[in-house]
């Protein structure tokens, strides 16, 4: 366990959790509320190789991490104290199954009237394990989301039902948004 990992099991209080992909449809966890957020210092990119949840080792499949650079606009969501444990247990059994992501703590400001500015969990890629897979073109990331395919479903369906909850919320990614369009033509 990182001290990243370590400091915050044993933190108190409500936790704030960064949703940048499938987190944003998808939680899985129970919480108070949720509002638009945005990350600054990553981006959202389809920069890691799927070997479980949309692929496999042999026919890899693509998801999201937080790269380095820029912003990213998402949906943070705060969880119970009381249920603070039990939600990053389940988060690291969603999302490190196999240690592409760093699980770190990262300010995020909130889209509410306030533009409140919290520190929430986030799963940032691990730019030294095997499976980041850095800056593809459109087509490279094409070839691996159509041949995706893991315990999770299509890689297609991830990518699709990402780029409609980022809809949802009233903004555009437009490299996710021109990848779409290319699945659904």
């Amino acid at each position: 366990m990182s001290a990243a990992q370590s400091t915050e099991a044993t933190s108190h209080g409500d936790l704030w959790v960064f949703g940048y992909g499938s987190l944003m449809w998808r939680p899985g966890f129970d919480f108070l509320e949720q509002a638009p957020a945005r990350l600054i210092g990553e981006h959202r990119a389809l920069c890691v190789y799927s070997f479980d949840h949309r692929g496999t080792p042999e026919k890899p499949g693509l998801v999201l991490g937080l790269d380095r650079g820029g912003a990213c606009r998402g949906i943070a969501f705060r969880v119970a104290a009381e249920k603070r444990h039990a939600t990053i247990a389940y988060l690291r059994e969603r999302e490190q199954t196999t240690h592409v992501y760093r699980e770190v703590m990262r300010s995020v400001w909130l889209g509410n009237e306030a533009r409140d500015r919290v520190s929430a969990l986030a799963y940032v890629v691990d730019r030294s394990h095997v499976q980041y897979a850095g800056r593809l073109s459109l087509t490279e990331q094409l070839h691996f989301v159509k041949q995706g395919h893991g315990r999770s479903g299509p890689n297609r369906d991830y990518v699709l039902s990402t780029v409609k909850a980022i809809e949802a919320e009233g903004f555009r990614d437009p490299q996710l948004h021109q990848l779409a369009a290319m699945l659904q033509g």
